[in-house]
């Protein structure tokens, strides 16, 4: 097996779900959402070098903001702030030594909390 192979072999474990502990599902959640709230913050920087281009080029991006497929990922956004912040939070306090044993409790609740957000958000922004 080369190289190149033997990377994809483990980048594809990485995603397998099976076997894997509450702890694992926290830890990448954490760092999925990372990446897309960092991809977002490019997007947005790029977004809004549009005001530099003038108010038409601004007033045109404004008109796509209008369409679904922005609006969904206007909602992968909340929730990724929603889950990340929230996973954050249970990181911090286990950190300091505080409910380390409650640890699955406090995940399960915050993904619960999350969920709940994301799903109030989602009713409201799409039914606005």
């Amino acid at each position: 097996m080369n190289a190149q192979s033997n990377f994809i072999v483990r980048a594809a474990r990485w995603f397998d779900p099976r076997g894997r502990s509450l702890s694992t599902w926290g830890f990448m959640i954490n760092r999925l959402t990372a990446l897309g709230l960092t991809f977002y913050l490019f997007l947005h920087l790029i977004t809004l070098g549009q005001l530099a281009q003038g108010p038409d080029a601004y007033d045109n991006f404004l008109k796509l903001t209008e369409s679904p497929l922005y609006k969904i990922g206007e909602l992968a956004v909340v929730a990724a702030v929603f889950l990340h912040g929230l996973n954050g939070v249970r990181i911090v306090i286990t950190s300091f030594g505080i409910a380390v044993p409650r640890q699955r409790e406090i995940f399960i609740s915050a993904m619960v909390l999350g969920l709940i957000a994301i799903i109030i958000f989602g009713l409201r922004m799409f039914t606005a």
